[in-house]
């Protein structure tokens, strides 16, 4: 057991007035001062200023490289604003059909009303490709926008902390604030998950008080993306236990607060379905694609991706082990595109069977839930369910990793047991995004920000999070700090030597499997970690 930590100190020279005013607990002078939210906000930089200076970087990278999904959420513009709406879900001009749920839908179709006073030809659905700078700029403000729900949810999270926790959760908002999976993936990438991150968030933080709001908030959310559906299992355990059935009796239910919960949650699915009624079957084809194969392209950080890098290397070894080779998919996890994945030498994998081990893992720690049903145990079960979707789930995106990050990021500050969690967690899975930008003007961009993130969040975590009352294990720990300092040379190497060793064409495929196999073991080893914390506290 590792109970070592480093005693507080003094920091004078040049740099002390910066150095204090971000780790004041090792400076006495910062430590003397008053404590509370007046003080915290003296040595912290508030939530709208930090939100100010972000937008305008982030306006700065408007012309930015963007991916396919700029051109899927154009045309998604066009087909709602052009087409009535029973044609939305059956509309295929375009490869990128629109698969979200009718409240994205609808949201798409707000936006286009005043996109047709930006660039009319955007909303044109047989313009494919198009963008010009009005529609670049316009989209890409949308999302700036858009991310206030994500400033409002934070602040709400900072105001609803117990006092003793408020600079804890201060720090933690404005790194999932400023975070590079959000910056990478919705102000470059093209997306917009920092708005739907912030109702999850709010609704998050609701589960603290106003469960009924909570739950109707998150069935609002799960109207507008479905990936979500991941965390609803918490979400059902918990609001039953807290909410539906008596703290102290869990055989005696509160039906009153049975039928509102049930009116709301089929009041707001009504609301989102009910239009689309006769088109049932055609939502499910859209919004649950399960043709498209186990591995997402790249190949998302997960069990999987260790279990096709497995099947890679046993490749060379199965003549002299007597293993038989299934020729035809020598190609099949080397391609990096969406499709089936075939295994060379280990048995293949069947959607019943991803199903089946992100259920039981999933159940696991609602057992915790059930019997704890608190705010702080069900945030740890909300992430533990992003873990066990992410890790065992058919065909996860590489960008699903912030569905563990972000929940995680709410608590990860509890006690340095938590923190040495989330350490190679936070570490894995912002390296795993790097190959969503693949150019070259985009990689010192993605490489500074995502080491200065790291480096200035990681280091305030280690200095402000409070000594647990358990022991921490002292193999953890040393996982944590040996998994970083190995990540530098892997990104080195993936990034750039790689490259220049074998040029641009030749094994396009081994960085990348070399970057998800690593990154895939930093997110195993970080929910390894923290299910030992979850039992344990």
């Amino acid at each position: 057991m590792d109970l070592r930590r480093a005693p507080p100190r003094d920091c004078g020279g040049a740099s002390h007035d910066l150095h204090s005013a971000l780790f004041p607990r090792c400076c006495p002078r910062i430590a003397n001062r008053k404590k509370g939210p007046t003080a915290m906000a003296e040595i912290y930089p508030s939530l709208a200023q930090c939100a100010i200076v972000a937008a305008a970087f982030k306006v700065l990278l408007f012309p930015a490289y963007k991916s396919t999904d700029f051109e899927v959420h154009r045309n998604w513009l066009a087909i709602t604003h052009s087409l009535p709406v029973k044609e939305w879900y059956y509309e295929k001009t375009s490869e990128w059909t629109l698969d979200y749920p009718p409240f994205f839908a609808a949201f798409e179709w707000l936006m286009s009303q005043a996109a047709a006073l930006v660039d009319p030809a955007m909303l044109i659905v047989k313009n494919l490709g198009h963008d010009s700078w009005q529609t670049v700029y316009f989209q890409r403000t949308t999302v700036i926008l858009t991310e206030l729900v994500l400033v409002y949810a934070l602040g709400r999270f900072i105001k609803s902390s117990p006092l003793a926790n408020r600079q804890a959760a201060h720090v933690a908002s404005l790194s999932i604030l400023l975070s590079p999976g959000l910056l990478v993936i919705d102000h470059i990438h093209f997306q917009y998950n920092g708005f739907m991150y912030g109702i999850l968030i709010l609704s998050l933080v609701l589960a603290r008080k106003q469960l009924l709001a909570s739950g109707f908030l998150f069935a609002v959310l799960l109207c507008f993306k479905h990936i979500y559906l991941y965390l609803s299992l918490a979400y059902f355990v918990y609001l039953l236990r807290a909410y539906c059935l008596d703290p102290k009796n869990v055989l005696r239910p509160r039906f009153l607060n049975i039928i509102k919960l049930g009116i709301c949650v089929v009041g707001v699915f009504g609301i989102a379905f009910g239009p689309f009624a006769d088109q049932i079957l055609q939502l499910k084809e859209r919004l649950f694609p399960f043709s498209r194969g186990l591995c997402h392209a790249y190949w998302a950080p997960n069990f999987w991706a260790m279990y096709s890098f497995a099947d890679r290397a046993l490749i060379p070894l199965a003549p002299r082990l007597g293993l038989p080779v299934n020729r035809e998919a020598l190609q099949s996890v080397t391609r990096g595109l969406v499709g089936d994945t075939s295994f060379a030498i280990l048995p293949e994998v069947t959607k019943e069977q991803t199903f089946l081990l992100t259920f039981v893992f999933q159940l696991v720690p609602l057992v915790k839930l059930w019997f704890r049903p608190d705010w702080d145990t069900f945030i740890g079960a909300i992430t533990l369910c992003g873990y066990a979707s992410f890790l065992f789930g058919w065909h996860v995106h590489e960008k699903a990793v912030l569905l563990i990050i972000i929940p995680f990021s709410l608590i990860a500050l509890k006690d340095r047991r938590h923190f040495s969690a989330f350490r190679p967690l936070a570490v894995a899975g912002h390296v795993s995004l790097f190959p969503l930008l693949f150019t070259p003007a985009e990689f010192p961009l993605k490489t500074v920000y995502t080491v200065f993130w790291l480096i200035l969040f990681l280091f305030i975590f280690d200095r402000i999070a409070p000594v647990p009352e358990r022991p921490r294990v002292f193999l953890f720990d040393r996982f944590s700090s040996l998994y970083l300092t190995l990540s530098i040379p892997l990104v080195l190497y993936s990034s750039l030597l790689h490259h220049l060793i074998f040029g641009s064409q030749r094994l396009q495929f081994l960085p990348l499997m070399f970057m998800s196999s690593y990154s895939a073991l930093g997110v195993v080893g970080s929910w390894v970690g923290f299910m030992v914390v979850y039992f344990t506290t």
